[in-house]
């Protein structure tokens, strides 16, 4: 993907994700919880220009992550 990630920065990201899902923080993927093989689709280039945009869910009341969540969005 042109502009995108280099492999040590993917397994970086990835190794993040793996430290909040170990904390009990559900990584969400086009609104379903997600596994670990699933987290690659993050990073696929699309030819629509679509790509995924991660979104930190924080509790209301307390300000505590309860979610990160990815979802598509289009570049026009």
């Amino acid at each position: 993907m042109e502009g995108g990630m280099n492999e040590n920065g993917k397994d970086s990201y990835i190794a993040g994700l793996k430290r909040y899902r170990e904390r009990g923080i559900p990584i969400v993927i086009d609104g379903e919880v997600c596994t670990e093989p699933d987290w690659n689709r993050i990073f696929e280039a699309r030819e629509d220009n679509s790509f995924y945009m991660a979104d930190f869910v924080l509790d209301d009341k307390t300000g505590r992550l309860t979610e990160i969540r990815f979802d598509r969005v289009y570049h026009k």
